[in-house]
Parts: structure tokens; sequence; C-alpha cells
């Protein structure tokens, strides 16, 4: 299948895509947008504004230096553990849900959830700030007690793609 465009509930611009490979294996995958150059230039400009400031007051060159510093290992730890890239939902029918989380430094994560453990699939509510946001979530069967929840797993996590999820599920053919 296409790819379908929406928006996150902060707005940027997101992209579903849905495959079918086979009659009980399906897989759905949302593209966040790039890291913007604009926005990365704003940020290390100010950081550096900042500094330059706190360098004229105190004409200490170790503030400068100390932004450089700040302003790379910032940007690293974003890239590597913050701004998603890619997410997918790859959902085999009696084995399992793996669930893939692509960074835009490379790094990817990866967990799998046993077809067993499900006990259901559910859309989640949320206040957050003035908002109401939905979101995907798995839970997960207690082994102890068959009635209850060991836990709630959430889907989708990286981005802002919380508040979409709603359209796009309603939307999606299963």
């Amino acid at each position: 299948m296409g790819e379908r465009r929406y928006r996150s509930a902060s707005g940027a611009p997101v992209a579903l895509r849905r495959r079918q490979h086979s009659a009980s294996c399906r897989e759905l995958a949302v593209r966040c947008p790039r890291l913007q150059l604009r926005s990365l230039s704003a940020v290390t400009s100010a950081v550096w504004l900042a500094a330059y400031g706190l360098f004229v007051l105190s004409q200490n060159s170790m503030v400068l230096s100390a932004a450089i510093f700040i302003t790379l290992f910032g940007l690293i730890i974003y890239l590597h553990f913050v701004k998603v890239d890619q997410e997918s939902l790859l959902v085999i029918g009696s084995l399992g849900i793996q669930v893939t989380s692509s960074y835009a430094s490379g790094r990817e994560s990866t967990a799998f959830i046993e077809m067993g453990q499900v006990k259901d699939v559910v859309i989640n509510e949320a206040i957050h700030m003035q908002k109401v946001i939905y979101y995907l979530c798995i839970l997960l069967q207690d082994p102890g007690d068959p009635q209850g929840v060991s836990e709630v797993v959430p889907l989708f996590q990286g981005g802002g793609l919380l508040g979409w999820w709603i359209s796009v599920w309603k939307s999606a053919v299963w």
C-alpha cells in the first residue's frame, strides 16, 4: 500500500506506510520529518550568543569553550536518544509484534512482544497541558492473574506521534 500523510500532535508532518507481507503479517511504518538545519542553526546561535554575552561580562574564555562543548554534546545526545526518524510495527499473527525505532544517528532499538503475552490493543488517552492526546498501547497479560494487566506498552512514542493515532487506527483496515 502507499504512503499517507498526517500531522502529529505537535503539528509536524508524518507519513504512514502500510504493507501486507502475507495474510498474517502486516507492517505499519511511521516516518518523521528529518532534522531541520534552520532549527539546528537557531539553537546553536542562541547558545553561542548567550555564551558570548557571558564572555564579554566575565572576560573568561572558558565560557566560550564550554558553550561549544555543551552544544556538541547536546546535539549528539539529541540525535542518538531523542530524534526518531522512523518507527515501525510488524505484526505477525501467530508469532508476535516487533516494534522498531530508528534514530537520527542511525541507532535502532527493537523490541519483540510474543502474541501469547498480548491481552489487548487499546487506544489510550492522556491530558497534556490543555490537550487530550490519544495513543496506541498494548496491554500485556499478567502471568499470575489471567484477568489482570502486567504492563502497558505505548507504541509510536517518538517524534510527537501520539495525537494522530486515533484517526490512523480508524482508517486502517485490519
